[in-house]
């Protein structure tokens, strides 16, 4: 990998150090500057020319400012002749807004995908994107990664029998499913929800059996922490034992933590797709921190090196920690 740059920008500074600690490569050194009037600078310190470069960056909270910082280095390498630029971003800001559910809505995560391809973007590199199908919005390459395979093993590990895995929607349906395929001798349960506004969710009904059940709600990401601890209730209702929760993408808005920690739930498994201090963490014992750092940069490892990129799941397949 002697001719790959990887640089951080603002939100993915922890994840990127054990990424390049995995790769065994120096992190690139890059300036970003934000000045009083918001604009934003973002300068690499080092040459780029005939180089591939890879961008890490989540775009979460504060979600303007990290997609424009993703956008200005693009057009700075881009300037500086790198050869390719991949962008990296874990948690995709703006994937919520996928479709017009109603009329006069705008499909922001088509907006942003233009906007990184307008700026320079070779290829995109992501992780459980709220929707599939905004790989399509892409003309070039995007690999949409998966942490659920991680999940799974975390679970397999545990050594939990008879469990239920819960899909709190019915469109997390095929992400449910694909955990239970990976823990042996478990079922899936859906729950139908209703949303009345955004953020606000409310459980109806349960399809599935889990009374006298250990079971397992898997997300993509979990944002207030409202829709979640519906479920959670319901479950309760419903006679489940231990209710552990898992999510990709621990955004936490508001007061999400606090809701985590008084819920009642033995275990919340989140990855470090958006970075949280270890002190705001500590706050919430029942929250566990998976990294996604292997992942990503075995990801990296193969399509720098030309490999298919689908050998990295792989990984996650062996029980051996």
């Amino acid at each position: 990998m002697d001719n790959v740059v990887i640089f951080s920008l603002s939100s993915s500074k922890q994840l990127t150090e054990e990424i390049v600690n995995i790769l065994g490569v120096q992190q690139g050194e890059i300036a970003v500057t934000h000045f009083a009037d918001g604009e934003i600078l973002v300068e690499p310190q080092q040459s780029v020319r005939g180089k591939h470069v890879f961008i890490i960056q989540s775009t979460c909270a504060p979600v303007n400012d990290t997609i424009m910082e993703v956008l200005i280095c693009l057009d700075a390498c881009k300037r500086a002749s790198c050869r390719e630029v991949t962008c990296v971003i874990p948690y995709y800001g703006y994937a919520r807004q996928d479709r017009k559910a109603r009329a006069r809505q705008p499909i922001t995560s088509r907006l942003v995908a233009d906007l990184l391809q307008a700026a320079g973007a070779d290829r995109v590199v992501s992780v459980d994107l709220h929707a599939p199908q905004i790989q399509g919005y892409f003309k070039i390459p995007s690999d949409n990664l998966t942490a659920v395979d991680m999940i799974g093993q975390y679970f397999r590990n545990k050594k939990l029998q008879g469990v239920v895995v819960v899909s709190p929607d019915h469109g997390g349906a095929i992400r449910a499913r694909n955990l239970a395929n990976s823990i042996p001798d478990s079922s899936i349960a859906i729950i139908d929800k209703r949303r009345s506004t955004p953020n606000v969710a409310e459980a109806l009904n349960l399809i599935g059996e889990v009374r006298g059940k250990d079971c397992i709600i898997i997300d993509d990401l979990v944002d207030t922490g409202g829709s979640l601890l519906s479920c959670v209730n319901m479950l309760k209702e419903h006679g489940a034992l231990d209710i552990y929760c898992a999510a990709t993408h621990g955004v936490f808005s508001k007061n999400a933590l606090q809701k985590i920690g008084e819920s009642g739930v033995k275990e919340f498994i989140v990855t470090n797709s958006i970075e949280r201090s270890e002190e705001e963490l500590a706050k919430v014992p029942n929250i566990k921190v998976l990294s996604i750092a292997l992942l990503l940069a075995k990801g990296i490892e193969a399509i720098s090196c030309n490999k298919p990129i689908s050998n990295v799941y792989k990984l996650f397949h062996s029980d051996e920690e």
